[in-house]
């Protein structure tokens, strides 16, 4: 008998089968979570305060000796860490910010929320993806503010030069710091080179909450503009009025709800104790990548890079030869994940229509070549390898010709 129930079961069976996401056998990323971020999530429902309070304070006092700022403050993503960073740097319409344009696209909607216009800069080259400090030269009009960098993958940029640029022409530095928590040039934490730095703590980057992100700068004033900007532009916080630190409040500012919450502040704290050792494993895996793929035709990058880098991704470039396509399905076809960093901003259809004619040489070809390949700290020595071997499959059977 056919029966209703039974007809809705096998529509709903069929419907998970299609659009159920792929399982991967060996996923782009992966998070290092255990007891301790358990514990931690678990210790801050007990405490029943889960506002922002002592335990943000906390990681950002932590965050802040980590990687030797004078001022950490804790927001709810990066994308709005890289915005107040303008805002505390003035930098409003009628400004110009120059940035790469091999980045996320949050490192340049930052700036055009301010009311100010992007000015895009090429990157150095096929071995190192970050920004050219010539071409930085080069974009500079009167109109120009502030430079922002990324530290693509978590490798450093030219910051010596770059900054005696920022000096020469007085302009600020902005870092965009996503990649690069635990990372330094010079014994220097990257992030904190320039006037600001922004680190991101989404799903998949060296230190997880989930969401979050974190405002780091050596600059009293800074400091004091995003503590007020974050938090609605009040004089005191919850936390404050809860502990009868303060009984009311005053508005100074246009503010914003950019806060963290202790849920994640006790995540960011359980993850930054294992960042060291994690870091490290993912710099074991990169050499083993490249020692390995050395005589594939495979162009790696950063292999001569300054300092010690976070390895937060792993990039290649692909054959000319090569079909980037082929290559990414035949290696999602044996449930490996791969993915590209990054589309370059500059070719969104929104930016394409704001900036009208703009062209990256340099920029545009690396990023038709670009594939990531699998990296996290929980990937053993087999898994490695199993990648390996599939790439070298895939390289092959993606040449065209």
């Amino acid at each position: 008998m056919n029966k209703p129930w039974m007809n809705l079961l096998c529509c709903g069976l069929r419907y998970l089968e299609k659009n159920n996401p792929m399982e991967w056998r060996i996923p782009l990323a992966d998070l290092d979570y255990g007891e301790a971020e358990e514990q931690a999530v678990l210790q801050v429902l007990r405490r029943r305060w889960l506002t922002m309070g002592a335990l943000t304070q906390e990681f950002e006092d932590e965050f802040a000796r980590l990687v030797g700022a004078k001022h950490a403050l804790a927001v709810s993503n990066a994308t709005v860490a890289l915005h107040l960073a303008c805002l505390a740097l003035g930098i409003g319409p009628g400004d110009e910010v120059i940035a790469p344009s091999l980045t996320f696209v949050a490192t340049t909607n930052s700036v055009l929320y301010t009311g100010a216009e992007v000015r895009f800069a090429e990157i150095v080259g096929p071995q190192d993806f970050n920004i050219s400090p010539e071409s930085i030269e080069r974009q500079i009009t009167p109109r120009t503010k502030a430079i922002t960098v990324v530290h693509y993958g978590g490798y450093p940029c030219q910051m010596k030069a770059i900054l005696e640029i920022a000096a020469r022409r007085g302009l600020a530095v902005i870092e965009d710091a996503a990649h690069a928590p635990g990372a330094y040039l010079d014994g220097r934490h990257l992030g904190t080179w320039g006037d600001v730095g922004c680190f991101s703590f989404f799903s998949n980057k060296n230190l997880s909450t989930g969401e979050g992100g974190m405002v780091v700068t050596n600059r009293d004033d800074i400091a004091e503009m995003v503590r007020v900007l974050r938090s609605h532009g009040m004089t005191s916080l919850t936390w404050d009025r809860h502990r009868g630190h303060a009984s009311t409040y005053d508005v100074t500012a246009l503010g914003y709800n950019y806060r963290i919450d202790e849920i994640r502040a006790a995540l960011g704290l359980a993850q930054l104790h294992k960042l060291a050792d994690n870091n490290a494993r993912r710099g074991e895996i990169t050499r083993r990548y490249w020692a390995s793929l050395a005589e594939t035709g495979i162009g790696l990058p950063f292999q001569a890079s300054d300092g010690d880098p976070s390895y937060h991704i792993f990039p290649i470039l692909l054959p000319d030869s090569a079909d980037r396509q082929v290559f990414m399905d035949h290696l999602k076809s044996l449930k490996i994940q791969t993915s590209i960093h990054y589309p370059p901003i500059h070719l969104f259809s929104y930016y394409r229509q704001r900036y009208p004619g703009l062209t990256l040489p340099i920029t545009e070809t690396i990023a038709s070549r670009e594939v990531t390949l699998p990296l996290y700290p929980g990937m053993s020595d087999e898994l490695v390898d199993i990648v390996i071997a599939s790439v070298k499959e895939a390289v092959s059977v993606s040449v065209i010709g």
